[in-house]
């Protein structure tokens, strides 16, 4: 199982976007100003021979730290129902904590963990999730509580588990796919990605290293 995982968040300040209003009548969205926060993790989950996709989905009401995360990680254990899964995400600091290190080393009997390179969200199709989520279930949105927030989101999401073809399309936005059914139609494949990720990832130089402009 490959699994893209992102984090993201919604708060009670509507996404606003465009819509349809009758001529000469600005729509007009009336909200509290308030800057409460629900944070939100995704997982993408790919069978690495063409087994089908399926959405994970947390939340809660503080930001992520490593702790939360764990927890998260957890319950996406469940979901999965025991199957071994790659673990592809980005570098989040909690994402590379000490904590969350050796934390990950106990889980090796199922868990493998893949780094996005540095500042590359288009690599990553729960970027694209997140953008129908918010395109969608929380466009315009001026919810009273975060539980509002929290229910339309969960509306999205399950949007997007019953429209079989969603998770598909994200992956290709990326340019990835599950299998290269010809040269033209493929320009990445994930078994060419996570070798190619790992490989960035330790040329990366370190901080404050003499490489580094």
């Amino acid at each position: 199982m490959i699994v893209f995982w992102d984090e993201s968040g919604a708060s009670l300040l509507p996404v606003t976007r465009r819509t349809w209003a009758p001529r000469g009548h600005t729509p007009v969205i009336r909200h509290h100003f308030k800057w409460k926060r629900v944070s939100m993790a995704a997982a993408l989950c790919y069978g690495s021979l063409g087994g089908g996709a399926a959405v994970a989905f947390h939340h809660q009401p503080d930001a992520y730290d490593t702790q939360t995360l764990i927890g998260a990680l957890g319950e996406l254990r469940r979901f999965l129902g025991g199957q071994k899964a790659t673990l592809v995400w980005d570098g989040l600091p909690a994402h590379r904590s000490l904590a969350m290190a050796a934390w990950l080393r106990r889980q090796r009997h199922w868990l493998v963990v893949e780094p996005l390179p540095g500042y590359a969200p288009d690599l990553n199709p729960v970027e694209a999730l997140w953008a129908s989520l918010k395109g969608v279930e929380l466009t315009n949105l001026a919810g009273d509580t975060l539980a509002e927030v929290t229910a339309a989101a969960e509306r999205g999401i399950q949007r997007i588990r019953t429209t079989h073809w969603l998770p598909y399309s994200f992956l290709r936005r990326c340019g990835l796919y599950l299998w290269c059914p010809s040269v033209r139609e493929c320009t990445w494949s994930l078994s060419v990605l996570l070798p190619l990720v790992s490989e960035l990832g330790k040329a990366r130089p370190a901080v404050g290293s003499p490489s580094e402009p």
